[in-house]
């Protein structure tokens, strides 16, 4: 039975994560501002691509609305190589760029898609390794677009998707 979940109780609402529509090749740095030292600091990058079942956006803003949206399937989670994409530009100011690579999600999308949208959630955690440790994520959620050089089609027909189900 797909739909178990909202798209908004998946991510776990609008105020926990940072929301953009992207091309596949787009790849994309951000920077971390800490305000304090990170000597000791480790990082993880996650990405998983989910497919949601439908999308509106604001026609003045662009942004996408996931009120009536909810998650169909999934593709397989896959970790972020943190030696090559997370780089400490200073340990003692705490600033951390961090690259989001290309082509996190490679299958079929619907041009135009406004169903059966792929979706890839990359999550950010940090620790920082005290006793007791602290440990903080943020995520981002890609909504990705059709461009040219991407299969046209139905991602939920792709190989490795998973639908969502209940197991009764």
């Amino acid at each position: 039975m797909a739909g178990l979940l909202t798209f908004s109780q998946f991510i776990g609402g609008p105020d926990n994560i940072e929301v953009e529509s992207v091309f596949p090749s787009n790849q994309k740095t951000v920077t971390y501002n800490f305000g304090t030292t990170i000597t000791n600091w480790t990082f993880a990058i996650e990405a998983q691509t989910v497919v949601a079942d439908q999308i509106t956006f604001n026609v003045v803003t662009g942004e996408p609305n996931f009120a009536g949206t909810t998650l169909k399937g999934y593709f397989t989670a896959t970790v972020i190589s943190t030696s090559s994409y997370v780089d400490i530009i200073s340990s003692s100011s705490g600033i951390v760029a961090v690259t989001f690579p290309a082509n996190l999600y490679s299958g079929p999308i619907i041009p135009d898609a406004r169903q059966n949208t792929p979706i890839t959630i990359i999550s950010v955690t940090w620790n920082d390794n005290l006793t007791p440790p602290t440990v903080q994520s943020h995520r981002w959620a890609f909504v990705q677009s059709w461009e040219p050089g991407v299969t046209p089609g139905d991602p939920t027909l792709a190989s490795g998707y998973t639908a969502v189900s209940v197991g009764f």
